[in-house]
């Protein structure tokens, strides 16, 4: 079985592995629900750090930056089921259900779902489709199945409707709290720009009169100013933070790092 496989594919997904793996996530776009089977998930973003191990849900919101950390545990292999809630989706359950939030959420971003017997049925019934991935489940009955996801977590969970049905823009945000807080991110300058609640013109223009240089510049300024602390004062390998600083490769690391500060960054290590 490819891991994750997609059960619908871009919708559902189930995740398989039996070494812990750190992974990246460069852009949560879409509201996402997870049930972890087996053994440990933590998500950090700027705000909240949450983890949760077997038979636990979690809620997590979209237009996030985050980094998920997959654990299995002793004598379990790690499997969690991942559900993504798309916009279209909950516009169509709003739509049919004459649902208007009148205004933004301001909640917490990620939300641990309690203990729920009809959640984790609904989980059991997608279960067969990861034992049998020859038996491919219908699209339109994948769909029924997201939107049997959606009814539950408003069953559960009333509240969660200002969660999942408040469909307005990013609104602008800090720019320089949030890029301080989220530089070590390789993304696409246009979804720094969508995350901050600004057009990519804008973004720009406020990044300047900010940080007085442009933003490739700076997060690349600051990426490696952050190296140099790690390594110097932290005694970390440079392959150990590359990838967490937001460089693709070690050897793009060590020449812009070389180029910086006159030394690669293994002559800093002591």
């Amino acid at each position: 079985m490819t891991n994750p496989a997609e059960i619908i594919p871009g919708v559902i997904f189930y995740s398989y592995l039996s070494a812990i793996r750190k992974e990246k996530v460069a852009f949560l776009e879409h509201n996402t629900l997870v049930l972890q089977v087996a053994g440990h998930f933590t998500l950090e973003t700027a705000s909240q750090k949450i983890s949760m191990g077997g038979s636990e849900m979690l809620l997590i919101q979209k237009n996030q930056l985050g980094e998920i950390t997959k654990v299995p545990l002793e004598g379990e292999d790690y499997q969690t089921i991942v559900i993504i809630l798309k916009e279209d989706l909950l516009r169509q359950i709003a739509l049919e259900e004459q649902i208007e939030i009148g205004q933004k959420y301001t909640g917490p971003a990620n939300i641990l779902i309690p203990e729920n017997d009809f959640l984790h049925a609904f989980f059991q019934s997608i279960i067969p489709y990861v034992r049998h991935p020859d038996e491919k489940i219908t699209h339109t009955l994948g769909m029924l199945k997201v939107k049997e996801a959606v009814y539950l977590l408003m069953n559960t969970m009333p509240q969660l409707k200002e969660f999942l049905f408040d469909f307005s823009e990013p609104y602008k945000m800090d720019l320089e709290k949030f890029m301080r807080a989220n530089f070590h991110y390789n993304i696409p300058i246009e979804k720094f720009s969508r995350l901050t609640g600004r057009s990519l013109a804008g973004f720009k223009r406020d990044f300047q009169k900010i940080f007085g240089m442009a933003p490739r510049h700076w997060l690349q300024e600051r990426r490696l100013a952050e190296a140099r602390h790690l390594i110097e004062k932290k005694n970390k390998k440079p392959s150990a933070i590359y990838l967490d600083l937001g460089f693709e490769s070690l050897s793009h690391f060590s020449h812009a790092f070389k180029k910086k500060f006159g030394k690669a960054p293994t002559e800093w290590v002591l």
